[in-house]
C-alpha cells in the first residue's frame, strides 16, 4: 500500500479505483486490481 500526500494521482491509475474516507483517513481501494491500494494521512 502506498502512503501519498496526494491521491488524485493515484485514483488515476485505474479506472475501478475508488476513494474511500475511513477514520479519518482516505483510501484508495481498488476491487480488480488490489496493487492500486493507497492511503493518505
Amino acid at each position: 500500500m502506498k502512503v501519498a500526500n496526494s491521491l488524485r494521482s493515484l485514483k488515476a491509475r485505474h479506472k475501478d479505483c475508488r476513494v474511500v474516507r475511513r477514520k479519518g483517513r482516505v483510501y484508495v481501494i481498488n476491487k480488480t486490481q488490489p496493487r492500486f491500494k493507497a492511503r493518505q494521512g
